[in-house]
């Protein structure tokens, strides 16, 4: 049978738990005991594992689970050509509840674009080589740079002027947006998820203090996208993940999308958005009311990833009713409220836990619209 092509009802955001064979092979590489091809055969096997094991589970649409990543932001705009990645002291790391992420710092040095031989070209043809779905490959979109680089770290004279950075950062993924579709992509995830953090009264005054207004960012951030992806194919499907954040099953922002949800629905010109709902830091469901009608898909992610607690279909029914209140079910999917490994530490679950949680994300597809 021949696969119709994306959107489906069951989904996922794409970062899977790392096997303990890569967690062992990383740690060896770091220690100079492993050559870089010998990791690479490694996370080879462990990427055909669990593109297997997505197949199996009923998915349509398969990711590497960004297992050669460390971060699910930093891998992919370290290799971008003017910006760098910078180690600094373990203090200074990036505040999530309760505890620090790894002290890495972008740092723009030159001009921004996309180089023609980014790494994660490769990883994207290395999962379409490797099965018979869908392939997708989730990428921070163009607010990362901007909302994850301090003032301080932006070196350029010329970005002094955050129109001007914006301007080459839109520039830049426009470029990266018609590489991967060389590379055969069909289905690009662009994750802004600083979109939700704009949702949240701590960021929004820390944003206020350094002199920006946090609606003049979101309406920025929304054309930077806007201009990334509207002069893709149209056979692209572009997607986009908002949460607010990840690490080691904590967050880091809370708030409801009230703030952002006619902006990003109605300027960014996204096809698909992952939208995180699995707690009471996302607000209501009342900000669907923004989606226009027509082809747009959003998947209010009911099912968390963050602890092993399997949800109830039954329950998940309910809250999809409450959904459709606001948005027509037809443009409704289903997926997990973010991914399972943000960064290579993972989440508080088991493999085999993931596994379930994505099972129940197909079975709720098929009870729910009869298909996955």
């Amino acid at each position: 049978m021949t696969l119709k092509p994306p959107p489906y009802r069951a989904d996922h955001v794409g970062s899977l738990l790392r096997p303990p064979s890569v967690v062992e092979a990383r740690t060896k590489f770091a220690a100079n005991a492993l050559s870089a091809d010998e990791l690479k055969a490694i996370e080879d096997k462990a990427i055909r594992g669990v593109i297997k094991m997505q197949e199996e589970v009923g998915l349509k649409v398969v990711t590497d689970g960004e297992i050669r990543r460390s971060f699910w932001h930093y891998d992919f705009m370290g290799g971008l050509t003017g910006l760098d990645l910078v180690e600094r002291d373990p203090k200074e790391g990036v505040q999530f509840h309760g505890v620090n992420l790894r002290p890495i710092f972008p740092t723009i040095t030159g001009k921004m674009d996309f180089p023609d031989d980014h790494p994660m070209l490769d990883h994207f043809k290395f999962v379409a080589a490797s099965t018979n779905v869908t392939p997708k490959i989730s990428i921070p979109g163009p607010s990362a740079c901007h909302f994850r680089t301090a003032k301080e770290d932006i070196h350029p004279a010329d970005y002094a002027d955050l129109e001007v950075l914006f301007a080459d950062l839109a520039k830049t993924y426009a470029k990266a947006v018609a590489k991967f579709y060389e590379a055969g992509c069909r289905y690009l995830q662009m994750d802004d998820i600083f979109f939700a953090y704009l949702c949240d009264p701590k960021h929004r005054a820390e944003k206020k203090e350094l002199g920006m207004d946090p609606d003049w960012l979101v309406a920025q951030y929304a054309k930077m996208m806007h201009d990334a992806i509207r002069d893709r194919p149209e056979d692209m499907l572009i997607g986009m993940h908002m949460c607010r954040g990840n690490f080691r099953s904590t967050w880091a922002a809370e708030g409801a999308y009230d703030l952002v949800a006619d902006t990003v629905f109605n300027q960014t010109g996204v096809d698909m958005f992952f939208m995180e709902y699995d707690s009471d830091r996302a607000g209501g469901l009342e900000p669907l009311k923004f989606l226009a009608r027509g082809k747009q898909r959003v998947y209010p992610g009911f099912i968390t990833t963050k602890n092993a607690a399997l949800e109830n279909i039954d329950d998940l029914r309910r809250k999809f009713d409450e959904a459709s209140k606001y948005a027509d079910l037809d443009q409704l999917g289903i997926a997990p409220q973010c991914g399972f490994a943000s960064t290579e530490e993972g989440n508080a679950i088991s493999e085999d836990e993931q596994k379930a949680k994505l099972k129940l994300v197909v079975d709720t597809a098929k009870a729910i619209w009869g298909e996955g």
